[in-house]
């Protein structure tokens, strides 16, 4: 799985598999939880998963950079990135898959 980025479409799958409901509606499902979890990001909030991680939202520092029409310095808005930190339950599944 290094270097493997988890899309939409195989979270979809997953669900698909493991509940059996049409393509279609796992699509929607995990569009919504994933719509759900960005917005309350967005909002500041923390989003925990019981068991799994805690996903948050952080702000980097603010950066100076230049106006191209006009050449001025202006402020850029800050970057703001997601973290996930994984509860202890997830880092020892991990590692336990790792070591098989």
């Amino acid at each position: 799985m290094t270097g493997k980025t988890l899309t939409r479409m195989d979270l979809s799958e997953a669900v698909f598999r493991e509940v059996g409901i049409s393509r279609n509606e796992c699509a929607q499902l995990v569009e919504s939880v994933l719509t759900l979890m960005s917005d309350a990001l967005v909002a500041g909030e923390t989003v925990k998963i019981s068991s799994f991680g805690t996903f948050s939202v952080r702000d980097k520092t603010s950066r100076m950079g230049r106006n191209p029409k006009t050449g001025e310095e202006v402020p850029i808005s800050p970057r703001r990135v997601l973290s996930f930190r994984p509860s202890h339950l997830m880092k020892d599944r991990v590692a336990a898959g790792n070591k098989g």
